[in-house]
């Protein structure tokens, strides 16, 4: 990657979920900068670096770089950025319906360094979204994918077959985000949500369809290939 591409990623325009931290944070910054300076008070100056701080931060945190999918039909996208921290065949989750045949499930860990944009990883149409309430588990963990709060979503493909994705909160995530409803036509590597500030994405494959990717192997959301739906 070049130094250009590097530097493009790294201060790519914010998520809109970011407006409302952005916006308290660069109000209290220069309030209380200017105040520190007028008052000469070394607290307010303190204040004024920790919420410039924040400030930097969110800007990070909620960057939203945009992505190429490749140019073929078929594949199974990257749902997020991060590592993958589990391949195991499991059922889809029950609230979505899909029946509870063991398909493959690719999970996804995504750190608080990582772009959190969520990202559809099929071509398809958005047929159910079921909320789940839960725990705030470190979503690294397996058993994050059944007990910690998470946002289900299952995709019916051209053919009828079904791709599963979930939005799991993680221990410091408070907010799921998701944009979508269902009867949206959607194209793979297309926008759907975000998590803050911390999180996990699991893929549920259709059945037939074996993973091409590898635990500790990592996600760039939107461009990384999951699984080939052919296979």
């Amino acid at each position: 990657m070049s130094l250009l591409n590097s530097i493009k990623l790294v201060i790519a325009r914010p998520h809109p979920e970011a407006r409302p931290f952005l916006g308290v944070s660069g109000a209290a910054t220069l309030v209380a900068r200017y105040l520190g300076w007028r008052l000469n008070c070394p607290v307010l100056r303190r204040v004024g670096m920790a919420s410039g701080l924040f400030f930097g931060f969110c800007l990070y945190f909620f960057r939203d770089p945009n992505r190429v999918p490749p140019a073929r039909e078929g594949l199974v996208l990257a749902p997020a950025d991060g590592r993958i921290v589990s391949i195991e065949k499991i059922a889809p989750p029950p609230e979505l319906g899909m029946g509870d045949t063991p398909v493959w499930r690719v999970a996804t860990f995504l750190s608080v360094l990582d772009v959190h944009v969520n990202r559809i990883p099929v071509a398809g149409t958005v047929t159910r979204i079921a909320y789940h309430p839960g725990k705030f588990l470190n979503a690294s963990l397996d058993k994050a994918s059944t007990e910690n709060e998470r946002n289900a979503l299952s995709v019916t493909l051209p053919d009828g077959r079904m791709v599963a994705v979930v939005q799991i909160a993680g221990l410091i995530a408070r907010r799921i985000v998701c944009s979508v409803k269902p009867g949206d036509r959607l194209e793979a590597g297309e926008r759907f949500g975000l998590i803050r500030f911390g999180s996990r994405t699991d893929v549920y494959l259709p059945p037939g369809v074996t993973p091409l990717t590898e635990v500790g192997q990592t996600m760039i959301g939107g461009e990384t290939v999951i699984a080939q739906l052919a296979s």
